[in-house]
């Protein structure tokens, strides 16, 4: 029986890694897969995912218009599907998080997204918790903060190294802009 799986954490974490290994496992094994991405997150370039150890696949592209259902039924009349991934779940709105349940009752297929939980500010992004919400299994990426705890938060930096508290939910960026740090650590780095 096909389920929708939110595999989340925070940033630097492996799962876009985790993503491509198992994509990897079912073309290995014969199976089809389909990958899409966030349009918004060009920064592996265009219609790829990539891990930052090196590792990479091309996939379909979805934006906040992008009717999943549909794309994902066009994709399976060119032949079967075993598992659809989604990078960069974070991105999804509301209706798409509905587009990709229905992708896994009425079609039968199982979707695994892979996102962010929380933006630098602490705050869900919507399509984290809509995923959160109707998710049949979630499982937590786990990474570590610079003390040795679980990361759960993130902070954003500016171009001179200080911590942001304010500013758009999103903006791209890598290693140079955000951040992993457990609670205690994020709350002082925002001066919480």
């Amino acid at each position: 029986m096909a389920k929708l799986y939110f595999n989340y954490s925070t940033m630097n974490a492996g799962k876009s890694t985790i993503l491509l290994q198992a994509s990897y496992n079912y073309n290995e094994g014969g199976m089809e897969t389909y990958l899409l991405t966030a349009q918004l997150d060009d920064r592996a370039g265009e219609g790829k995912i990539a891990s930052r150890i090196g590792i990479d696949a091309p996939s379909d592209k979805f934006n906040t218009t992008s009717d999943l259902y549909e794309m994902i039924t066009k994709r399976l009349a060119r032949g079967a599907v075993a598992c659809v991934f989604i990078d960069e779940a974070q991105f999804l709105s509301k209706a798409q998080v509905w587009q990709l349940a229905r992708v896994v009752d009425d079609l039968n297929v199982p979707v695994m997204c892979y996102g962010l939980r929380v933006d630098f500010m602490g705050e869900l992004f919507p399509g984290s918790a809509a995923l959160l919400a109707w998710s049949d299994e979630m499982r937590e990426v786990r990474t570590i903060c610079h003390c040795g705890k679980k990361a759960t938060m993130v902070v954003r930096k500016d171009d001179d190294g200080r911590v942001l508290t304010g500013g758009e939910q999103v903006q791209i960026g890598g290693n140079e802009t955000y951040h992993s740090l457990c609670r205690r650590h994020w709350r002082g780095a925002i001066g919480r």
